[in-house]
């Protein structure tokens, strides 16, 4: 009978035992931070797959970031418009996918200090020798990505409707529109045009000065959770800037630093 209390007691101890550990491990649970972050996937060189792993330098940024704030992320993959409206709804944090900070977007969003700077630039075919800058397309056919300021600034300087814009869902194949005479040009980032150009080996080339020179940052909803992250975001962005991280991303990717103004 003693055998039998004593079994019934050591059983009772071992059930508190992992109810304390479940307990624990629940606690853990709702404690963690997470973010949830926007990124197309398909934005080389700054978010893309690499043998189905999300990578690229807005990528790794997030992730120092992220690191150093103690955040897990949770990133969301969509096409650049859906995500910011995503992030209009309140579906995402934020966005990591080279967003330009510009006076319409801020009457959405609230920024964080800037963590890269960007150029709108044009790309043609190597051999075309018609079109040396922004005044050269009128009356052609110039791509660029749906919902991208790329795009937007490149309207900004057409206001007669001069200028065929064909936009695409996703960057994915437009170099290849390009180099095949379909488009007879293409506006997106200098950075990301320079690092494609080298890597896809296309016969095209940058022309003329970037169209409008930009600041890219951080997007978050205007309200007191998001507006507490932002300061996070803006203490991390600056140790990161401090102790050489950024530029070592940037130089990575680039093998330059666009994380500092462009010279004019």
């Amino acid at each position: 009978m003693k055998n039998k209390k004593w079994l019934v007691v050591l059983f009772a101890a071992m059930l508190a035992v992992l109810a304390a550990c479940g307990g624990n491990n629940q606690s853990e649970g709702k404690d963690e931070k997470v973010l949830k972050v926007g990124a197309t996937g398909q934005s080389y060189p700054f978010a893309y797959k690499e043998n189905g792993k999300l990578v690229g330098f807005d990528v790794e940024v997030t992730e120092a970031i992220a690191k150093k704030l103690g955040y897990k992320l949770d990133w969301q993959l969509s096409e650049f418009s859906g995500l910011m409206g995503q992030l209009t709804s309140g579906k995402l944090d934020t966005v990591s996918n080279q967003v330009a900070i510009t006076d319409e977007r801020k009457q959405t969003f609230n920024f964080t200090d800037t963590y890269a700077y960007a150029g709108t630039q044009i790309i043609v075919k190597k051999d075309n020798n018609d079109i040396k800058g922004l005044d050269d397309l009128k009356g052609k056919t110039v791509a660029a990505v749906l919902g991208s300021n790329h795009a937007k600034n490149l309207e900004s300087k057409d206001p007669d409707k001069k200028i065929k814009i064909k936009t695409y869902e996703t960057q994915d194949g437009v170099l290849n529109e390009v180099a095949n005479g379909r488009v007879d040009a293409y506006v997106n980032g200098r950075s990301v045009l320079l690092a494609q150009i080298e890597k896809t080996g296309l016969p095209l080339k940058i022309v003329g000065n970037p169209i409008v020179y930009e600041e890219v940052g951080y997007p978050f909803a205007k309200d007191e959770k998001h507006d507490k992250l932002r300061e996070e975001f803006n203490k991390a962005i600056k140790e990161l800037r401090e102790d050489g991280t950024l530029k070592k991303l940037s130089e990575k990717y680039f093998k330059d630093d666009v994380t500092v103004p462009i010279k004019k």
